[in-house]
């Protein structure tokens, strides 16, 4: 996080603590802030109208959480952000929020960044979603969650968080039954492997080379 979006910290806020499994907000709340978040993991995600969940982003520590339609009348959050851990936060709520972007030059511009990064981010999940089927959705959030989380090393890259088919399954818009029939694929060609319930890759370059990748920035590369 740049230094002028820390300075959200110098505006008034309050400190909120979210038990696990818990919602700082729900999609058609009507929005009253953005949270800076302090410990713990944030879900960023949509539920259809048939139950089915789709995870855009987590997340973490020093992120921020909250799509903000600024200056408007009426705005609601479009998205849910489900704690998957306890979390500590701090909360600006929109009305200080929109007097300090008005009158602070600099941390409207760094806001303005933070917010084209996430709408590149979630363009281009879109894009793998769209052109790249089944087998490309999965292994594009694979390595947006090396990006993300991943810890290299000379056997290759663990995803340093325990992830079940399921939440895959939820990251990749499919069912979990697909993400299984998948994962066991690139573990029978030796790409990717189990260690401790969280999944360790032998070989980015393949899951690249199999989508075309763009080598796009790694800033618009990633889960969180």
């Amino acid at each position: 996080m740049s230094s002028e979006l820390k300075e959200l910290l110098s505006i008034r806020h309050s400190v909120k603590e979210y038990k696990k499994d818990s919602y700082l907000f729900r999609e058609g709340d009507s929005i009253k802030g953005v949270y800076f978040i302090q410990q713990g993991k944030v879900q960023i995600g949509k539920v259809t109208s048939e139950g089915r969940e789709l995870t855009l982003r987590i997340c973490g520590r020093n992120q921020l959480v909250g799509e903000v339609t600024l200056f408007s009348i009426d705005a609601k959050y479009m998205l849910d952000a489900k704690a998957l851990e306890d979390v500590t936060c701090v909360k600006v709520s929109i009305d200080d929020l929109e007097k300090e972007l008005a009158e602070n030059a600099d941390l409207a511009v760094a806001f303005m960044k933070w917010m084209g990064v996430n709408h590149q981010k979630t363009q281009t999940k879109f894009r793998d979603l769209l052109l790249h089927g089944k087998k490309g959705a999965l292994y594009s959030t694979l390595i947006r969650l090396t990006n993300s989380y991943g810890e290299k090393d000379e056997h290759g890259i663990l995803i340093d968080m325990v992830l079940t088919n399921q939440e895959l399954a939820n990251f990749c818009g499919m069912t979990r039954e697909v993400v299984n029939r998948l994962l066991n694929e690139l573990k029978k060609l030796g790409k990717v492997s189990m260690v401790n319930g969280k999944i360790y890759i032998h070989d980015l370059q393949y899951l690249k080379d199999e989508i075309l990748c763009e080598d796009c920035p790694i800033a618009f590369c990633k889960i969180d």
